[in-house]
């Protein structure tokens, strides 16, 4: 009786820690009309094979005036990203086609949308100088924080 008692709180641990750790690969920002981020670090445990990041467009404005979205790549390469991105244009979502600096980026949303950027993490080193910005023409010099991958 014991053991099986044992067995079932383990499993249940288990279980619990399996959910808690799969929750913090995801994590939300928040964008505005004032090109502004939430938050200026995402953090997320180099254990996640894959990372979800649920982009919030909390503005009014619409996505051709003052759209945000989500880019990562190594922080080195954050204004040659930018730069070339600009003539990509809104369909390629301001990220040049084919950048292979860039880890990951999502859509480009306007006021009151929200996307989901899901990515599989394998490209990146734990501790790596990583950093997420808007691609959007002008955004990037401003609208960027440090992305934590440890």
């Amino acid at each position: 009786m014991k053991l099986r008692y044992l067995l079932s709180i383990t499993t249940l641990f288990a279980a619990a820690f399996s959910a808690q750790a799969s929750a913090s690969c995801e994590v939300t920002v928040e964008a505005n009309d004032m090109m502004k981020f939430s938050t200026d670090v995402i953090s997320v445990p180099a254990t996640c094979e894959e990372v979800s990041i649920t982009l919030k467009h909390t503005g009014k404005l619409p996505a051709a005036s003052m759209g945000h979205n989500i880019v990562i790549t190594d922080t080195a390469n954050v204004q040659g990203v930018g730069t070339d991105g600009m003539s990509a244009g809104l369909d390629n979502s301001y990220v040049k086609p084919g950048d292979d600096r860039v880890y990951a980026f999502s859509k480009v949303i306007g006021g009151g949308e929200e996307t989901v950027l899901t990515f599989d993490t394998s490209a990146l080193q734990a501790g790596g100088d990583y950093t997420f910005f808007c691609s959007f023409p002008g955004h990037w010099a401003i609208m960027k924080g440090k992305f934590e991958f440890k």
